[in-house]
């Protein structure tokens, strides 16, 4: 657990987290939060007599909460109830106050979504192909994403067939693709980009994203050709599709002059580059139209 103590800041108001690298999870002081949803002069004493009404309702979210060392007011560091996420979201549904309510609404419109999607499964590639374009990215670079995700489909889909168990079994061997293609793991990956919770395809450029796929992309065509019985089999074969990956990316920044494909930029500075591009060509454009800017 990385104990450094980071704050965000809700209404003006202090609300302590903690980032678990292991896990990839936020932590945040449910005491913080309570103080800022409730406006209670005793947070502390607040969340005393909910975790107990919770417990007593039989609700497993408080037992599963743990203590975390964070810094106090006085500057001491002190345990403190702290929630994930998930976690998080459940109690706040279970604390009554004005503050909670749109967090509330927002978790019914969230599973209201979910329940639709189950229904009509293309409303699901709706609503990413919305999310995306209010994030700013262009229809170009979507278009690859959507791509991207259904090449990893096919390459879950044939991982299970090889028995390859979902969770640990998935992670290394997208780890081992991920190295043999750009020389890190996925969690190395996402540090270079400054990223903790983000999605790493998320993150990545066009180019970054295509390579990726191929190396996915030939990970499952090795894999249906040679149909691997053993968990070091399918791990040797992932290997082998990254390094197809690879060799293109290695070739691409030969023939570039050593510009590297691999970028630290996120979806953030990403999408400010286009920005900025699309600006300059509309300056441009302005002043080739305007008279009064020629020589």
């Amino acid at each position: 657990m990385d104990k450094n103590d980071k704050i965000q800041l809700f209404e003006d108001k202090r609300i302590r987290t903690a980032w678990d690298e292991e896990k990839e999870e936020w932590y945040f002081s449910i005491v913080d939060v309570v103080a800022v949803l409730t406006d209670s002069a005793d947070p502390k004493a607040y969340w005393r007599k909910l975790k107990q009404r919770l417990k007593d309702e039989g609700n497993e979210t408080v037992t599963n909460c743990h203590g975390l060392k964070m810094t106090a007011a006085d500057g001491k560091k002190r345990m403190t109830d702290v929630a994930d996420t998930q976690q998080l979201l459940r109690i706040i549904q279970s604390i009554p106050s004005p503050k909670a309510e749109p967090f509330k609404l927002w978790l019914a419109e969230v599973g209201r979504e979910r329940i639709e999607e189950t229904i009509d499964p293309e409303l699901t590639i709706e609503r990413a192909l919305m999310t995306y374009l209010r994030k700013g990215y262009t229809r170009e670079w979507i278009n690859q994403r959507l791509q991207a995700i259904q090449v990893r489909k096919e390459l879950t889909d044939e991982w299970d067939a090889r028995g390859v168990q979902k969770g640990v079994e998935y992670a290394i061997l997208t780890d081992e693709i991920s190295r043999a293609w750009s020389g890190m793991t996925t969690r190395q990956y996402k540090q270079f980009k400054g990223l903790t919770k983000e999605n790493l395809r998320d993150n990545m450029s066009t180019l970054e994203l295509v390579l990726n796929m191929l190396a996915e992309a030939t990970t499952t065509q090795l894999s249906k050709q040679r149909q691997p019985s053993t968990f070091q089999e399918n791990l040797q074969t992932a290997r082998e599709g990254g390094e197809v990956a690879g060799s293109a990316r290695k070739d691409i920044e030969a023939r570039s002059g050593g510009v590297p494909v691999i970028t630290s930029q996120n979806a953030a500075q990403l999408n400010q580059v286009v920005t900025d591009m699309i600006e300059g060509v509309a300056t441009e454009q302005d002043d080739d139209a305007d008279p009064d800017t020629k020589d």
